[in-house]
């Protein structure tokens, strides 16, 4: 696809977000931003709008390089849209108190990521709620779709996912056509909730690149077996998260009463 082709999805985009919005009495959007390139490209699709925008980088014992980005992103949208309000909530004191409370009960370095991811929401949904404002998400397909790579009721607790149905190269491609900051589009993914800073690609084993051809293998499967051993590799990598998550990505089971 063109430039400006990505351009014009950009824009179909934006305005899917601002009717949703007026045909729900929605007077502000409110993001999360974290220096990645999904939240940029959401948040930059959300200015769009002329909506009241309200990011919001919420560090919580965060590496200097991740709260830069983050800022520097914000600072970036503030400059070109004057619907465009920033907010910057230390929630490390929070987060700390907390694990202080539950340290003596066995909770798991993983389970206390997740309750980063959760605190966050829980900020966003406050701000929201005070606004008459919905928490847009920054989930891409891959993620949100494939392997299940979010935290349950955590980034995954949103009102609406303007680009879940887009694959990681697909947001790159938009970020580039909405002028996103270069260090951004160059910064290698991760999901902030690693105190060492630990990528996506680092806890996953595979690129994003890796996981989208596994997830276009599975649904449009070639005929010839695969050869690659690599690529092999990397399908049960794919496989094995999308197994381990797949509570993440379906409907919340009910037990049906046959009256």
């Amino acid at each position: 696809m063109i430039l400006s082709n990505w351009a014009n999805l950009a824009d179909n985009i934006s305005e899917w977000i601002l009717e949703y919005a007026k045909n729900n009495n929605i007077s502000c959007l409110v993001v999360g931003v974290s220096g990645g390139i999904d939240s940029a490209v959401t948040s930059t699709l959300c200015a769009k709008t002329g909506l009241t925008t309200i990011v919001v980088n919420m560090p919580i014992n965060q590496e200097k390089s991740q709260y830069d980005l983050s800022n520097q992103h914000i600072d970036w949208l503030v400059s070109k849209w004057a619907n465009v309000e920033s907010q910057i909530i230390d929630l490390s004191e929070t987060y700390d108190t907390l694990y202080s409370k539950l340290a003596d009960y066995g909770v798991t370095e993983l389970s206390m990521a997740n309750t980063r991811a959760r605190i966050r929401m829980s900020t966003l949904y406050a701000l929201a709620g005070s606004k008459n404002g919905i928490v847009v998400g920054t989930g891409n397909k891959v993620e949100d779709f494939g392997i299940g790579f979010f935290t349950k009721y955590g980034d995954g607790g949103v009102d609406i996912s303007p680009i879940a149905d887009l694959y990681k190269s697909e947001v790159y491609s938009l970020a580039e056509s909405l002028h996103i900051i270069q260090s951004i589009q160059d910064a290698p993914p991760t999901d902030g909730l690693w105190n060492d800073g630990r990528t996506d690609e680092d806890q996953i084993g595979a690129t994003y690149e890796e996981l989208e051809w596994a997830m276009n293998e599975i649904e449009n499967p070639l005929p010839e077996k695969m050869q690659n051993e690599r690529l092999a590799e990397v399908m049960r990598i794919y496989l094995k998260f999308n197994r381990m998550n797949s509570h993440k990505m379906k409907p919340i089971p009910i037990f049906k009463f046959n009256r």
